[in-house]
Order: C-alpha cells, then structure tokens, then sequence
C-alpha cells in the first residue's frame, strides 16, 4: 500500500483562500490574534514529530526593501498523534495538556512566542502554513525560532505539506 502524502487543511480558509479577518491583526470586531484551525492527514511513517511555520511571503521590511518573509507563528514538537491544533491553541498550549502536551510555540518576527495574524498595509499578501514532518523530536531550548528550527531540521524532513492563504 502506497504513503499517503502528508497534507495541511483550515475549515477557516474559504475556497477562494481567503483568510478571515479574526485570524489577523486587524480583527473582526473585538476579535482578533485567533490562531486559526489547522488539520493534517497522511502523516508518514517515519515521522516522530511535527512542526509548523506561518509567514507573510509578501512581506517586505519597509517599503524600499526587498521582499522578506515575515514570521507570524512556529511551533515545534508536535506529536505525530496529533490530527490539528484547534481555533485559539495559540498561547493555549501548556494548558491544553493531554495531546497537546511537550508542544512549544517559538517567537515570531515580533520577538514574540505564539500566533500574531498579518496586519500588512496593503491586501493581497499569501499567507504560508508550511507543515514539516522530522524523523525525530527538536531540542532547540527556551527560545525557539525559525531560524533555529530550519537549522535543526535540516536532514531531518519526511514529509512536507503547504496551505496558502490570502489577506
């Protein structure tokens, strides 16, 4: 029997990808910052452990930069058991507990841990939740980033599922 390739999905994200304005820095009313829902299938065999990385690949750091992109959330050491993260995990994790636990939300380009939703000046922007499979859990110590996540995981990827998102 063939692997099922691993796959990355939002019951938030509309079909035209389109990502709602509660999940941004901008907000749906007294709503906003609310890590949207993600789920996952197909996750490989070999993999022991998950990771996420939400960008802005649109972003440019002013505007006579190049475009660079802009981290809005990591989280690392998912267990493979775990089918999603729901609606609002962000910052929820140490007290989700159960099969949530040992999961660890690293610093985003606002130097800090969790989910912060795109505020770009313009719309338009794609949003990226990138989806690593690793054949083996991550030590990255207290402060986690992308930076030390790519770096760590390089040799280590399994499997790799990407959802793009529009604001």
């Amino acid at each position: 029997m063939a692997q099922e390739t691993l796959r990355l999905a939002s019951s938030a994200i509309g079909h035209e990808g389109r990502l709602p304005r509660k999940y941004t820095g901008d907000g749906q009313g007294a709503v906003k910052d609310v890590s949207p829902p993600l789920e996952w299938y197909g996750v490989p065999e070999a993999a022991r452990s998950l990771a996420l990385v939400v960008e802005d690949v649109d972003a440019p750091a002013d505007a006579d930069s190049p475009v660079v992109p802009w981290t809005h959330w990591v989280v690392v050491n998912i267990p493979t058991t775990v089918r999603g993260l729901p609606e609002g995990f962000s910052g929820e994790e140490e007290a989700a507990g159960g099969e949530h636990a040992g999961i660890k939300e690293g610093h985003n380009d606002w130097k800090v841990p969790g989910w912060r939703g795109p505020k770009p000046p313009t719309s338009g922007h794609r949003i990226s939740f990138k989806l690593y499979a690793l054949d083996q859990p991550l030590h990255l110590g207290n402060k986690v980033t992308k930076e030390k996540l790519r770096d760590s995981m390089e040799g280590h990827v399994v499997g790799e599922a990407e959802l793009i998102a529009i604001f």
